[in-house]
């Protein structure tokens, strides 16, 4: 049995989380800065995270996400679509810190369903960790819905991811939210609630997501007029955006008997429940588990090639 330790970690634009491991144990964890948030290098914010960690001489680091990008540690190019585990765990790039050795792992390239380019780091190794973690995700054709700031919805055929699409979901939820006059009399501070979420799901599902658009001035609209209350405000906005997201899904993707979502906490049980409300199954995957799993699996790949 593998008791090597190790120290993973997915090191996104607005947060790090760092795990040491020793085998399938998770010894530690520590979170930290996101690579659009750091005042140092990305090295020595990893240096001083994992100091005392270094007692346990860890025998090397593996990080995905933003940390390979432009603005990150190092640039770790794209592997383009159709991909496997394999692929992705062939093209690490490999560096050193303070004498520890460190992999990045690479994004992936394609050009989405729409016929434009996409790109994506961090996901497609919670992608490759929902299919270790459920061995039906690698056989037929899967489409997998990753909830955050850009919005992934994945296709995998076969155990490899094949296309992908991103909507940048929570990063106009957080604008509107904060920045547009859908969140002024105090809807920039409120929590969306379910009964508003419910209602602009309601609302995509009666007008479409071609009418988005149209339909997010209601957010304004009925706080003004029918004394909408801030928390449900929020909730209608959240519920526009993501039933539209959902709705446009469908209409490149095609009925939607399953679709697995990967995420962590609420934001992937509205993802659910907006799969749910266009007639389709949702399942949730831990999007912790799947991180973990997903580097354990690319990890492995790697070490049985060197």
């Amino acid at each position: 049995m593998d008791q090597s330790i190790v120290i993973v970690g997915d090191w996104g634009g607005s947060r790090l989380r760092l795990w040491l491991r020793q085998g399938k144990s998770v010894i530690h964890r520590r979170d930290g800065p996101g690579v659009t948030a750091l005042t140092q290098s990305p090295e020595q914010t990893f240096l001083d995270l994992v100091g005392d960690w270094r007692e346990a001489r860890p025998e090397q680091a593996i990080l995905c996400g933003m940390v390979g990008s432009r603005m990150g540690w190092t640039e770790a190019p794209y592997v383009p679509c159709p991909a496997a585990t394999a692929d992705v765990a062939a093209r690490t790039v490999r560096l050193e810190a303070d004498g520890l050795p460190v992999r990045i792992v690479p994004g992936l390239s394609c050009v989405n369903p729409l016929g434009g380019p996409d790109v994506m780091r961090g996901e497609e190794t919670q992608v490759f960790g929902a299919l270790s973690l459920d061995a039906a995700l690698r056989s037929g054709r899967r489409l997998l819905a990753l909830p955050g700031t850009h919005n992934k919805w994945a296709v995998v055929e076969d155990g490899r991811i094949v296309t992908f699409l991103t909507a940048p979901i929570g990063e106009a939820f957080a604008l509107l939210k904060a920045q547009s006059t859908l969140g002024a009399g105090g809807g920039s501070m409120a929590e969306g609630s379910a009964a508003g979420f419910a209602q602009g799901l309601a609302r995509i599902a009666e007008h479409g997501a071609q009418r988005l658009p149209h339909l997010l001035f209601e957010t304004r609209a009925r706080q003004l007029l029918e004394a909408m209350s801030p928390a449900d405000a929020m909730g209608f906005l959240s519920g526009l955006l993501i039933g539209a997201d959902v709705a446009a899904a469908r209409d490149w993707f095609g009925p939607l008997p399953a679709v697995t979502v990967i995420g962590d906490g609420p934001l992937a049980t509205l993802y659910a429940q907006a799969v749910n409300a266009v007639g389709a199954a949702a399942s949730v995957v831990d999007g912790e588990a799947a991180v973990l799993a997903g580097l354990s699996m690319i990890t492995r790949l790697q070490d049985a090639t060197t």
